[in-house]
């Protein structure tokens, strides 16, 4: 038990959202010396209340950074500098304006259906969830996997856990999605409400696409995201060594905060339909397979890549080309504008 417990306060590089906060107090709880733990995605600090000793500043900040590094952070006494890669976007722009343009071609000439009316089709769930598994909103995700590999880490361990996580996130999706679709037939949303949530899904997508342009500090203020008292347990579980715990683990990445999952989330309600909301959200979680299961069974860090910039960057602007057009679609359903695409 600690017998001199001090107030300690670190910048956390790599630290960027409400995911990386759950992230790095559930780790550095875990050090022995270590009895609280307050992470602020805002200002990328962490404050600790624990009994160091006489432990130096650096050797606080190496042990801490220790823990952290799987996940691609490190600790310092120094704050983070944002530096803007203005030139990613020479790149950037012209791919995603050959997306659209390519996106409106095949859309007029009726070889590809992402966008129907006011509604999120599955060709578009798939793409968002493609997107998702890559940006900076997945991280929670990828740092559960990463702890299931070190709780079930030996022998015939390696392989059944990363397949029962993946099994237990693909049937949670469905179920759990088809739940939140029923429940939007059971209160009947009216025109007007439909009208809002399909608003209120093109303002978060709006914001996720600012928040992977990554040139504004203030939007990861506005961005909703998944209440910590919801979400932390979540990330806990991971560290229970049961055979039922990875699929368990898989289960609970339907509640973690990760815009993209709540936007296709709010979606789903929208639906009215057990089949439909089921369908999306499963559809959402096929898109995020490839590149986690390339997390659980190799050593893969997108964003570790020299490229990782232009690409969130690219993604960052057809997820709000995504937005833009999900309000445009939701004013001409209303009837407030006429259509402007034949979608």
């Amino acid at each position: 038990m600690s017998n001199n417990p001090q107030k300690h306060v670190f910048y956390v590089h790599g630290m960027h959202c409400r995911s990386c906060e759950l992230i790095t107090e559930s780790e550095l709880i875990e050090i022995t010396e270590v009895m609280e733990v307050k992470a602020n995605a805002k200002d990328q600090s962490v404050e600790l209340l624990a009994d160091f000793a006489d432990f130096s500043f650096e050797q606080i900040s190496e042990r801490l950074s220790a823990r952290l590094k799987p996940f691609g952070y490190f600790v310092s006494s120094e704050k983070p500098q944002k530096m803007i890669r203005w030139s990613e976007f020479k790149v950037a722009l012209p791919i995603s304006l050959i997306f659209a343009g390519l996106f409106i071609l095949l859309q007029q000439a009726g070889l590809i259906d992402l966008i129907n009316s006011s509604q999120i089709t599955y060709s578009t769930s798939f793409i968002i969830g493609l997107v998702a598994s890559l940006s900076s909103c997945m991280a929670v995700v990828g740092g559960l996997l990463l702890s299931l590999s070190a709780t079930f880490s030996k022998g015939e361990q390696r392989l059944k856990p990363q397949l029962f996580f993946h099994l237990g996130r693909i049937i949670s999706f469905f179920i759990l999605g088809g739940v939140i679709g029923a429940l939007g037939a059971v209160f009947t949303l009216s025109p007007v409400v439909a009208f809002i949530l399909n608003l209120l899904i093109a303002f978060i997508m709006f914001v996720l696409g600012l928040n992977l342009l990554d040139i504004f500090s203030w939007t990861k203020k506005i961005q909703p995201t998944m209440p910590k008292f919801i979400a932390k347990p979540a990330h806990l579980i991971t560290q229970f060594n049961n055979r039922f715990t990875p699929f368990l683990a898989g289960v609970v990445t339907f509640f973690l905060p990760c815009g993209f999952t709540q936007s296709m989330q709010l979606y789903t309600l929208t639906t009215g339909d057990f089949l439909t909301g089921g369908l999306t959200m499963l559809i959402f979680a096929l898109g995020t397979l490839p590149v986690l299961g390339l997390i659980s069974f190799s050593s893969f860090k997108f964003k570790d890549s020299p490229w990782s910039g232009v690409f969130f960057k690219t993604a960052g602007l057809i997820v709000i080309m995504f937005a833009a057009l999900n309000l445009l679609s939701s004013l001409v359903a209303i009837g407030i504008i006429v259509p402007i695409f034949n979608f």
